[in-house]
């Protein structure tokens, strides 16, 4: 692992409405809960494939409850709709920061797309 994907500090804020996570390289994330939620890597947002991957709606008031450390690679991310399946890897939280706007972007037009909301 490189240092820009070891973190040196997680933790909730705005009542778990937002992860902050900063790495060893300093780079810093504030990660919104309802992103984690409807990005989460448990197979069931994400699937066994592509083709398999779902559009989470209806999240933007979701928050999270508890962050468990998982080894020393990964949190295990508990939310308030009760989902807690996926694994939220060091290098994912740092993907996910780095392409946060992307990433929202994507996900905006995907619910636009299938008529969907937030």
């Amino acid at each position: 692992m490189t240092d820009a994907k070891w973190p040196s500090e997680i933790r909730l804020a705005d009542k778990g409405k937002t992860l902050k996570v900063t790495f060893e390289s300093g780079e810093s994330f504030a990660l919104p809960a309802e992103l984690l939620r409807v990005e989460s890597p448990s197979a069931e947002v994400q699937g066994h494939s592509p083709a398999e991957r779902k559009t989470v709606a209806g999240k933007r008031d979701v928050a999270i409850l508890a962050v468990e450390p998982v080894g020393n690679y990964a949190v295990k991310l508990q939310f308030d709709d009760m989902h807690d399946t996926g694994l939220y890897t060091w290098v994912y939280l740092h993907d996910l920061g780095v392409r946060q706007d992307a990433i929202w972007r994507n996900y905006l037009n995907e619910l636009a797309e299938k008529g969907l909301s937030r």
